[in-house]
């Protein structure tokens, strides 16, 4: 039965995660209409594990989250409510209920997991991830008075939403580009906390000095845009 009563479809960005995609699909909790997972020029088995685990793949060559996560969107059937869910196995998929609940109590129309007031396990977050968390967080608070402590990538939007938005960052600023966008329409954004873990396998952003290091410029550059630039 659906979750909640709302139809929801997951999109699940993945570059080079075998090892990691089963235990995601597996904890995926019962409910769920489509789960569409976005292999995003992977060089390892990543498409086979997925379709062997029941989900669909869908391919975006060009490499980046925000890229991946717009193909994904593009491919995926009708539905009430989008999940976007890192394949890596930081997230506890199981959790997503939690994200949903605000959205069919219509108390929110973007549900942000924040690994900050969850339970967060020694390493899973780096240094340089949890101060350009709190940087950012503190910037949308101040800019577009939106009181969230985490840019989680765990996080459930109503679909009719999320297309209204106009996202069109294709890599390190999705996330931040749509709390931006949300608050600028006028959504209604709340935070729960989710639990988060070391991922399976090397990270391909925070697990290096320069992915750490681009992504935390492109965030801090689509902060700085829409904050001076907001036409």
């Amino acid at each position: 039965m659906p979750i909640l009563g709302l139809r929801v479809g997951v999109i699940i960005p993945a570059l080079n995660e075998e090892l990691a995609l089963p235990h995601v699909l597996r904890d995926l909790p019962p409910g769920v209409d489509e789960v569409v997972v976005v292999d995003n020029g992977s060089t390892d088995n990543t498409a086979a594990v997925a379709r062997a685990a029941g989900a669909r793949v869908v391919y975006e060559p060009q490499r980046g989250y925000g890229a991946a996560c717009q193909r994904g969107l593009a491919e995926l059937s009708p539905c009430d409510v989008v999940v976007f869910l890192d394949g890596d196995y930081s997230d506890y998929p199981q959790e997503m209920p939690r994200l949903v609940q605000p959205i069919a109590q219509d108390r929110a129309d973007l549900v942000i997991g924040s690994r900050t007031r969850g339970r967060c396990l020694r390493g899973a977050l780096t240094i340089q991830q949890r101060i350009g968390n709190a940087l950012a967080s503190a910037w949308l608070r101040l800019v577009w008075n939106q009181r969230v402590s985490d840019l989680g990538p765990f996080r459930a939007i109503r679909r009719d939403c999320l297309q209204s938005l106009g996202l069109r960052d294709r890599d390190y600023g999705w996330t931040v580009e749509m709390q931006i966008a949300a608050a600028r329409h006028g959504l209604r954004v709340v935070e729960v906390p989710v639990s988060y873990r070391p991922r399976l396998g090397q990270s391909k952003i925070s697990g290096t000095l320069r992915g750490s290091l681009a992504a935390g410029a492109k965030i801090l550059y689509t902060l700085g845009r829409y904050t001076f630039f907001p036409a």
